[in-house]
C-alpha cells in the first residue's frame, strides 16, 4: 500500500496520504506502516492510541507534554473534518513560535506526524469530529503542557472566530511564558 510523505514548511512536520482502495462495497488503507513510515523519517514506535470526538466549533490546544514525557504524534480523522495545527517551541530552532496546518478529514484520509518539541491543536469544521492519534509517550498529567491558541505572536489563522474551549485551554499562557524544555537538535 503506498504511502506520499510530504514535508510542510516546517519540515519535521509531514502530511502523509495512504493510498485508499475503494469499490462499491467502501475502501482500505493502511494508516500506519513501521517500514513504510521509518524509511521516511517518522520512528516509532507508538505506545497510545487516543480518541477524541467533538463537535463544531471545538478547539482542543494547544499541547504538548514536556521532556521526559514528549509525545510525537501521528493524527487521522475516521469521521468529519478537522483543521489541524503543529507550533514549533524548540529554543533556538530557525522555525521557533511558528505554525503550519493542514486539513484532515475522513474523505480526504489524510495523516499529519508531529514530532516531539511541538504544540498541537485542532479545531471542528464539520458536525463532529472523531480524531484518532498515536503517540510515543503515554500520557502524563505531571508533563502536561499547553499554549494559548490565540496567541498574537503565534497569529494563527483558525478557521473559526469563536470556538468552544474547555477551561483548562483557556487559561493556557502565552508561548513566552510557556513551560517548555524542548530544544532544537540539528541533523
Amino acid at each position: 500500500m503506498p504511502f506520499t510523505f510530504e514535508s510542510l514548511k516546517i519540515p519535521e512536520i509531514v502530511l502523509i496520504k495512504p493510498g485508499v482502495f475503494g469499490d462499491g462495497r467502501g475502501f482500505f488503507l493502511e494508516m500506519y506502516k513501521y517500514s513504510d513510515f521509518a524509511e521516511h523519517g517518522i520512528p516509532g514506535p507508538f505506545v497510545q492510541i487516543n480518541h477524541s470526538r467533538s463537535s463544531r466549533g471545538v478547539l482542543r490546544g494547544l499541547h504538548y507534554q514536556k521532556q521526559p514525557m514528549a509525545q510525537g504524534k501521528l493524527i487521522g480523522v475516521a469521521q468529519g473534518t478537522i483543521y489541524d495545527v503543529a507550533v514549533d517551541i524548540r529554543a533556538g530552532s530557525p522555525t521557533y513560535g511558528r505554525w503550519v496546518a493542514a486539513t484532515l478529514s475522513s474523505d480526504n484520509h489524510h495523516l499529519l506526524y508531529i514530532p516531539p518539541g511541538f504544540a498541537h491543536g485542532f479545531c471542528v469544521l464539520s458536525e463532529y469530529a472523531d480524531v484518532i492519534y498515536q503517540v510515543t509517550a503515554e500520557y502524563s498529567a505531571e508533563h502536561d503542557r499547553g499554549i494559548a491558541w490565540n496567541d498574537p505572536i503565534l497569529g494563527i489563522e483558525w478557521p473559526i472566530q469563536e470556538p468552544a474551549l474547555s477551561t483548562k485551554d483557556a487559561r493556557q499562557p502565552l508561548l513566552c511564558d510557556a513551560d517548555s524544555n524542548a530544544v532544537y537538535e540539528a541533523d
